[in-house]
């Protein structure tokens, strides 16, 4: 017998039809009356086990068009690669990336002086509160939020790059372009965690249940730290990848 509440079995079942895509990504649920025929249950009941999926993300709820199954597209994004100048580009690392994979990348972007916090400042090795400039990105894949991109630079460094504070984009990337000027990124430092969003990442992620992925990336020249990359991942719909060392095998068929 199955001592679960019975919004819990609802629940339960539904999940059960979208993971064997009865209910493919895209496509909407029965109504609220229908689901309770099926299931011998009250609406109130059907409706608190339709909220349990939205708090679990996946399906999302529209006043007058009733619940749709999210779609879940991830993308992968390999870090190992991402800035590397070795690698073929045409703009920088995110588009090449997007576009790679057949998907349509776009961005809102913004610059402005910000004061270093206690995380960056410890990063790129300045005092807390001193000027930095940060370059922020909102990004999407075919239209749909994906991440945000936060990178502080000293305020050393946008003297000798003064390029870093205009407010428009970077067209051949920042990484290409502080190494034309002689300002080589040599070596990173990648941190990778995970936890809920907070209320502005949850909006501008339009994250409505699960966790952020938080990458951060601190990039050194040869002498000193040069800037703190913060990107925030919806943890729905990217995955991270790294290549380390000599990978011919990958490219290899598999034997019969």
């Amino acid at each position: 017998m199955n001592k679960q509440p019975k919004y819990r079995q609802v629940a339960d079942a539904l999940r059960r039809d979208i993971n064997n895509a009865v209910y493919g990504p895209g496509s909407r649920l029965p109504s609220e009356s229908e689901l309770g025929e099926h299931f011998g249950a009250s609406r109130n009941t059907i409706r608190s086990g339709l909220a349990l999926l939205v708090s679990e993300g996946l399906i999302s709820s529209s006043q007058g068009l009733g619940y749709e199954v999210r779609k879940h597209e991830v993308f992968e994004l390999n870090a190992s690669r991402f800035e590397n100048l070795t690698f073929p580009q045409n703009g920088d690392a995110y588009n090449t990336d997007v576009t790679a994979a057949g998907r349509r990348p776009s961005q809102t972007f913004r610059v402005e002086v910000a004061p270093a916090t206690e995380y960056v400042a410890e990063r790129i090795r300045v005092a807390r509160e001193s000027t930095t400039v940060l370059r922020f990105c909102h990004r999407f894949v075919d239209d749909v939020p994906w991440s945000t991109q936060a990178t502080y630079y000293p305020d050393w460094l946008v003297k000798e790059a003064p390029r870093l504070a205009e407010p428009g984009d970077i067209e051949e990337g920042t990484t290409r372009y502080l190494a034309g000027i002689g300002v080589e990124q040599v070596g990173y430092r990648d941190e990778i965690e995970t936890r809920m969003p907070t209320p502005e990442e949850a909006r501008l992620l339009d994250i409505s249940a699960g966790p952020v992925l938080l990458w951060t990336r601190t990039g050194y020249s040869d002498t000193k730290p040069i800037r703190c990359t913060i990107t925030t991942l919806r943890g729905d719909l990217n995955r991270l990848a790294y290549e380390i060392g000599n990978l011919s095998a990958l490219e290899e068929e598999l034997l019969p």
